[in-house]
């Protein structure tokens, strides 16, 4: 049996760029060797796009050198089911040519982007003009999953489900009105605040404010990130739960429930992403797993994280994150991660699925949902051509004593 041609897509125009290097070195080294052939594709943070097997090491990216052996820069053909990588190669001789080289063919892409570029829809798109299959939610999931203010307005939206009380802003309307800003935060939210921007993840740009003086400062921080800010009330002391789903369409299973430890007010990018030398990734995190929590709870978070999922239409794995108020015992989610750190491979293990059948997974989901997207019907026609008349210098606008139809 031939195997599948598995492309890794990583990297990206990002802020977390190197988180996802991390996460796509990790699932690389995981992938089952008798089903797949690995073809890492990184996309640098100038957009420029390499493929070769150098990539699969971790000390190809400190620093990254596109000009070191084994690294190939290619484009992608976006002719339909093509899938092939070009690499444009020199001339050779007095009269020669440049010429065009397929380097690999992908028949599978796995997107593991995090934040802007890659998991907010863009690369989704591509990748379906491109008809090729990926394992991450679709174009629409993937961008209100990626702004934390069009989520927020989405959960709202599909049933009430339970969010934080908020404010958004842009920057615009900082830049205007500043005073007024900080009074409708302190009138409608009141302190303490988290200040987020609203496309990035990975909590960059993430910080509390207790005061006007902090918001000031966690305003201006998170609008460094983004034009578009979101303020959050906080909460005393509540519990982070993480909670994965993988599936597709009918086929939709929750994992067990993290509960992550952090020694600060929330969990930043070190404590996230650097915890024990950083070459675990979300792995390294310092998490109880199972969170010991209440079997009622736990059902009704992974309930609300099926849920979710469906409303969205994902697909793959994701990670939902929620936050439980001790004193009101009352759940809110906090956000979706369509493409969450690492993958989420460390939930599915604690529930005894291998880092490699949860790729086998997330692949079948990808060709389930290809399949599903290629029964469209696209061949519809009409006689509207042939009865087209654009009236010559007239244009769109006709042409009188024709036949044929006025545009």
């Amino acid at each position: 049996m031939a195997k599948i041609q598995l492309g890794v897509l990583f990297g990206s125009r990002s802020c977390e760029r190197e988180v996802a290097i991390i996460s796509a070195v990790q699932l690389m080294n995981h992938v089952d060797p008798d089903k797949y052939d690995v073809i890492p594709v990184y996309i640098s943070e100038q957009g420029v796009w390499y493929t070769g097997a150098a990539l699969r090491d971790i000390k190809s990216y400190t620093p990254f050198n596109p000009d070191a052996k084994g690294i190939d820069q290619v484009t992608l053909d976006l002719t339909a089911s093509s899938g092939a990588l070009l690499a444009n190669r020199p001339a050779k001789g007095l009269f020669g040519h440049p010429t065009q080289e397929v380097v690999a063919r992908l028949e599978v892409c796995v997107i593991v982007m995090h934040g802007l570029n890659g998991e907010d829809g863009t690369l989704q798109g591509l990748l379906e003009l491109a008809n090729l299959p990926y394992t991450s939610t679709g174009v629409a999931g993937s961008a209100i999953g990626m702004d934390k203010i069009m989520m927020k307005q989405f959960f709202r939206g599909a049933g009430n489900l339970p969010c934080l009380p908020d404010c958004a802003f842009t920057r615009a309307m900082f830049a205007a009105d500043r005073q007024a800003v900080l009074d409708r935060v302190e009138k409608e939210l009141g302190y303490p605040v988290f200040v987020k921007p609203a496309n990035l993840g990975s909590s960059i740009g993430v910080s509390r404010a207790d005061d006007r003086e902090g918001l000031i400062d966690s305003l201006e921080l998170a609008f460094d990130y983004d034009r578009r800010v979101l303020v959050e009330k906080g909460l005393d002391k509540p519990i982070e739960l993480n909670c994965s789903v993988l599936g597709y369409d009918d086929d939709v299973t929750a994992s067990p429930i993290e509960m992550p430890l952090s020694s600060e007010q929330f969990l930043d990018f070190k404590e996230k992403y650097l915890a024990n030398g950083g070459s675990k990734g979300m792995a390294s995190l310092h998490r109880v797993l199972p969170a010991p929590i209440e079997d009622s709870l736990r059902e009704r978070i992974q309930q609300l994280s099926c849920d979710i999922f469906r409303m969205l239409d994902c697909k793959g794995v994701v990670r939902i994150d929620y936050m439980f108020d001790r004193a009101s015992e009352k759940v809110y989610i906090t956000e979706i991660n369509t493409i969450p750190g690492s993958l989420a491979f460390y939930l599915w293990e604690n529930a005894g699925v291998k880092y490699s059948q949860l790729i086998d997974r997330m692949v079948d989901a990808a060709l389930r949902a290809h399949e599903d997207r290629n029964l469209r019907n696209y061949a519809f026609t009409s006689d509207i051509l042939k009865s087209v008349s654009l009236g010559g210098a007239k244009g769109a606008k006709g042409a009188k004593g024709t036949k044929g139809t006025k545009l």
